[in-house]
This record gives structure tokens, sequence and C-alpha cells, in this order.
């Protein structure tokens, strides 16, 4: 069974994603942080043996173009209605037999060597997370076999630091879980900061990003 690689993002464009950020830092500054985080997701994406969807959100924009960021050989579904859990379960439900990972465009520090290891957990476990340091998960996957289970994802407190534990929680009981390392999220002006502390105190040359946050 082929692994599939589900990535739920909203079109790269100034007023559909990052609205926090763009809060923080202006919206011209924040969308270029977004379609640098769109590039890194899709090259990890692209690096890998798995199915790759998009699933989009809003559903009208499914057949928009954005500059080559969504490669034209993935896979793009429309996310459909309803909260985050109940779109989550909706592509858990509808993706092909396999594994199912799924990640967002908010951590550009995602490779596609995190993607095989969370592929590679799986063989031993029925679901595996990708801690975000907001509380949040960067990733999240569950093997074949817990598939078969209804996957409600309810009550889940999205953005918000209970996210990761209600995830947790709503999964079925003796559920098997690995937690892999933690990643930050790009959401607001904060973690921005904090993720080019880090990229200076590991000497990483420095990046797009000129303006000072």
């Amino acid at each position: 069974m082929k692994p599939n690689l589900l990535i739920f993002a909203k079109p790269p464009r100034i007023g559909s994603a990052k609205t926090r950020l763009a809060r923080d830092i202006g919206s011209t500054h924040a969308q270029r942080i977004n379609r640098f985080c769109h590039s890194q997701i899709m090259r990890a994406a692209s690096q890998g043996y798995w199915n790759t969807t998009i699933c989009v959100a809003p559903d009208l924009a499914l057949q928009t173009h954005h500059g080559h960021l969504w490669p034209t050989t993935f896979n793009r579904m429309p996310q459909g209605k309803g909260n985050l859990g109940e779109r989550l379960a909706h592509a858990f439900a509808t993706a092909p037999v396999g594994p199912v990972i799924v990640v967002g465009t908010d951590a550009p520090d995602i490779k596609a060597i995190h993607i095989h290891t969370a592929i590679k957990h799986l063989n031993g476990h029925d679901a595996v997370f990708g801690p975000a340091d907001d509380g949040g998960f960067w990733l999240f996957g569950v093997s074949q076999a817990l598939r078969r289970h209804p996957l409600p994802f309810n009550p889940v407190r999205w953005s918000s630091p209970h996210a990761l534990a209600d995830m947790q929680a709503s999964l079925p009981p003796n559920t098997k879980t690995k937690l892999m390392h933690t990643m930050i999220d790009l959401d607001d002006a904060k973690a921005l900061k904090a993720w080019l502390s880090d990229k200076q105190a590991n000497s990483t040359p420095p990046l797009i990003f000129k303006k000072n946050t």
C-alpha cells in the first residue's frame, strides 16, 4: 500500500492565509513568508514515494494557479465544509487505501526525511504526531489499521495550546501513538522571531526575510 500525503493549504495570496501574522508584521511581508513556507513543504512533498494531494480551502480555490507553487503533478481535492476536525475526517476517509500523513503550510522546517520518518513510525504505531511549539501539530498520521475506525476529531480546541492533546484524546482507546520532535509554526510575529533566532543560533545563512520583527 502506497502512503498518502495530504497537504492542507489555502491559496498563497494576501488576505486568504497568515492573517494573524499579517496583523503583526503587515500583509506584504506575511505573504512573502507564506509563499516561502509553501515552497518548502511542496519541495519536501516532491521528494518521496507517496501519493500527494493538496487539500484546498476554500473549495472555490481548487482550480486556481499560484505561480507554480502548487505542483501540477500533485492531486487536488476540496477540504469541504465544517470545522478543521470535520474536514480532516473527510480527507482521511476519502484518501486511497494506505497510511495517511497530513501536514499544513505553517512549518518551514519540514523536509522529506521527516515525512519518511513519520511513515516509518506507522509500521509500529497507530498514529504519529509532529508537535508544534504552540500546542498544535505540524504533522499527523494514521496507519491503515487505524483508518478502519471512525475518526471524528472532536471536540478539539483548534488554534489553541490544547489542540494536540485534544487530538490525541479523540483517538480510539489503546491507540499506540508516536511523538516526533517539536517544530515552530510561523503563525504570528512571536513565532517568526523565535524561528529566526533559532536559525541565527545554529549559524544558518540568512533567508529571504529582511524586515525586522
